[in-house]
């Protein structure tokens, strides 16, 4: 199993504190809503190739002419050497699958995580399609594990602490019968694909620091039908549940404002 410490160091990205969390402005956020906005469409326009019999890499490939085609850049493609402007991550496997030569197979489960640079802002949101017709217990993942993350929204509130979005995921995934991936965690973004704070998907409430007014964060839930546990597999990207169980993911990038919370991507896979 690769601990988090392990997966953030293989990633670039340094454990941080808290006090450098970078608070946006109001154009700063607008123009964050310009990177969002592409990266709906996106997940809109990818959604239709989601179909038994695609391989994966032809998948990528539309994600990736399209977001260019809007003059935006995969913000994905070359992070610390990741070869695909999409994560593509196929029933066991959690996230940072990599595109190839593999097809989609009816009954599967896909997860599409995509972020876009545009002008230097940044967006990131994931989303995961059925393939074809699945069965009863991979839908009722999807809805809970969608259903988690806005619980998790509904909390990211000024003056709430972190933990609060961490405690109301788990608690839904959970009391649903689910697991909690432990190693991977929510993020902000918006300036950068990766900026601090970190946010786990579970923990107790009433910890943490308290959200801000300008804080820009991608939420996104992990969640298993078997065990939390997972592991990197012989390509040293995709993550995998140890014990090979279904796990799903949906991510949001929101803002957080004094004048409440808005997803940016809403509509990301209608």
């Amino acid at each position: 199993m690769m601990c988090l410490a392990r997966l953030l160091r293989y990633l670039g990205i340094k454990r941080k504190r808290s006090g450098m969390i970078r608070l946006k402005t109001a154009e700063q956020i607008k123009r964050i809503k310009e990177s969002c906005r592409i990266l709906v469409e996106t997940f809109q326009y990818i959604q239709q190739f989601v179909q038994p019999g695609i391989k994966t890499i032809e998948i990528d490939r539309e994600v990736e002419n399209f977001i260019q085609a809007k003059h935006g850049i995969p913000a994905f493609k070359g992070f610390n050497g990741f070869p695909g402007s999409a994560c593509i991550s196929i029933d066991d496997q959690v996230v940072h699958g990599i595109p190839g030569q593999r097809k989609l197979e009816n009954g599967q489960i896909v997860g599409v995580d995509i972020g876009i640079n545009f002008n230097g802002y940044f967006s990131d949101s994931a989303f995961t399609f059925p393939v074809g017709k699945i069965d009863a217990a991979a839908r009722r993942l999807l809805t809970i594990t969608r259903e988690s993350l806005y619980k998790g929204i509904e909390q990211a509130k000024v003056g709430n602490r972190l933990s609060g979005i961490s405690h109301a995921i788990q608690v839904h995934a959970e009391s649903n019968g689910y697991s909690v991936v432990r190693e991977l965690v929510g993020h902000g973004v918006g300036l950068d694909v990766w900026e601090p704070p970190q946010i786990p998907n579970y923990g107790a409430p009433g910890k943490g620091i308290k959200l801000q007014s300008g804080m820009v964060v991608a939420l996104e839930p992990m969640i298993n039908i078997g065990d939390y546990d997972v592991e990197t597999g012989e390509d040293d990207w995709t993550v995998v549940t140890v014990d090979g169980s279904l796990s799903a993911h949906f991510e949001h990038t929101i803002a957080i404002t004094d004048n409440g919370t808005e997803i940016l991507t809403e509509g990301v896979g209608k």
